[in-house]
């Protein structure tokens, strides 16, 4: 697949690298050559171009190409770059957007009659991990599969969990309530198999249905506390659109530090939101505003180290249960992870993730990429004839960075065993690591 992505920032360097490590046909442009001199040592091939020049995406190729991305930080940049590579002949074209109204469905044919296939705007889609995070301050990951008949769970193993030291083998049984899909052991994660142990300080991929949710909370030893007051630290849009998210019976008290910035988010956000001017790592403050009775705290300022720090803060306020921080500097990330920071969320990452999404054969009708690991979960339909219909699971030899945490049969969720059989038409859960998406051809095609 031919793809030029216009943008070498970020969000556009962090999709080029995903997709080269599949070889795809990867064109990466930008106006700035001091940015690109910066990729040189990667394995990008890079242009020196204006995206809303006709002679510039000529000369990419734009016109012969299956897809053309422009993750520019310029909204108006990347709608006119859209629709003159759609002028060129590109098949399809996605944009990035800062303004919110695009993406309500009155305006969807609009846009495509310009020639723009799909736009992402990256803060909507963080605002929407944030407050999926504090609705279940206990998990690390929470995502609805096959139209919500599962769930994958991420959570991060204390001792007190039932699973500590247990290998999976000794998990299995005919009344077995979740698959262990994945773990993730300091920078690493992998799929384990029947000899693999559980050890503190591990964070757990469990598919699992709605039904059994309650079960994976007993056996990580987790509870559930209601959050009903949540401090945020930095008035940016992914604040005010958390803000809106969250149910209006959570009181939030949003600090900023620029007081003209207070005044014009108050006048946007919902009542239940009390907007102060003031510094979200000052303690003196925290505790004036009543951090002791909150029990959430998200740091969303430009400052990524400002945004570690005071969740660190926050965490030792005893009824604070869950910390988010974001950060979007890719390096830090293992970082803030290794200081036990609840959660974390990189807006680049969340993006890169979503565009690759739309990237994947039409038959990968939703696959999910996991904000805090290198992996997929893709949701694949079993085409009669094909590998997975054959044999069992446990006699398929899937490769070890590949393995299956559920299925749909009938309309009825089924948690996949050794010896289940999957049949043509089944809707298939699968877990496998960043690399190993394309490999699933070979089973489901």
């Amino acid at each position: 697949m031919k793809i030029v992505i216009a943008g070498a920032g970020e969000t556009g360097t962090h999709l080029a690298k995903l997709l080269s490590k599949e070889k795809q046909d990867i064109i990466l442009m930008d106006t700035s050559e001091e940015r690109l001199r910066a990729l040189s040592n990667e394995e990008l091939l890079t242009m020196t171009g204006n995206p809303v020049s006709f002679r510039d995406l000529r000369e990419a190729g734009t016109g012969k190409a299956d897809l053309f991305v422009s993750v520019t930080p310029e909204e108006s940049t990347n709608i006119t770059a859209c629709m003159l590579a759609s002028r060129l002949g590109v098949k399809k074209t996605f944009a990035r957007i800062n303004n919110f109204e695009y993406l309500r469905p009155e305006n969807r044919e609009f846009f495509e009659s310009m020639g723009i296939s799909a736009m992402i705007y990256p803060e909507i889609l963080v605002a929407e991990e944030i407050a999926t995070a504090i609705s279940r301050p206990w998990t690390r990951q929470y995502r609805e599969l096959l139209n919500g008949a599962f769930v994958l769970v991420g959570v991060k193993i204390r001792g007190n969990s039932r699973l500590v030291n247990l290998r999976l083998s000794e998990l299995a049984g005919s009344d077995k309530s979740y698959h262990i899909a994945a773990i993730k052991r300091d920078d690493d994660i992998f799929i384990p198999n029947g000899t693999s142990s559980i050890m503190v300080g591990d964070t757990v991929f469990f598919t699992t249905t709605k039904d059994f949710v309650k079960e994976v909370q007993t056996q990580a030893g987790k509870g559930n506390p209601e959050v009903k007051k949540v401090f945020i630290i930095g008035g940016t849009r992914i604040a005010i659109r958390t803000c809106q998210l969250l149910p209006g019976n959570i009181r939030i008290k949003l600090i900023e530090r620029d007081r003209e910035k207070c005044h014009r988010i108050a006048e946007i956000v919902p009542s239940n939101v009390l907007t102060i001017h003031g510094d979200g790592r000052d303690v003196d403050l925290l505790i004036q505003e009543g951090i002791h009775d909150a029990q959430a705290f998200v740091g969303l300022t430009d400052n990524e180290s400002a945004n570690i720090m005071a969740c660190l803060t926050a965490k030792r306020f005893g009824g604070v249960v869950k910390t988010i921080a974001e950060v979007e500097n890719l390096d830090y990330i293992p970082l803030a992870e290794n200081m036990d920071i609840g959660s974390v969320v990189n807006k680049k990452r969340i993006a890169a993730g979503y565009i690759y999404q739309f990237l994947l054969d039409s038959d990968i009708t939703n696959v999910k990429i996991l904000s805090i690991a290198n992996a997929n979960v893709a949701e694949l339909i079993a085409r009669p004839g094909s590998k997975v219909t054959r044999k069992p699971v446990k006699d398929l030899h899937l490769p070890a960075d590949i393995t299956i945490g559920g299925m749909m049969h009938d309309n009825q969720p089924i948690l996949v065993k050794g010896d289940t059989q999957i049949q043509a038409d089944d809707r298939v859960i699968v877990f496998c690591l960043d690399a190993a998406i394309r490999k699933l051809d070979e089973y489901f095609y």
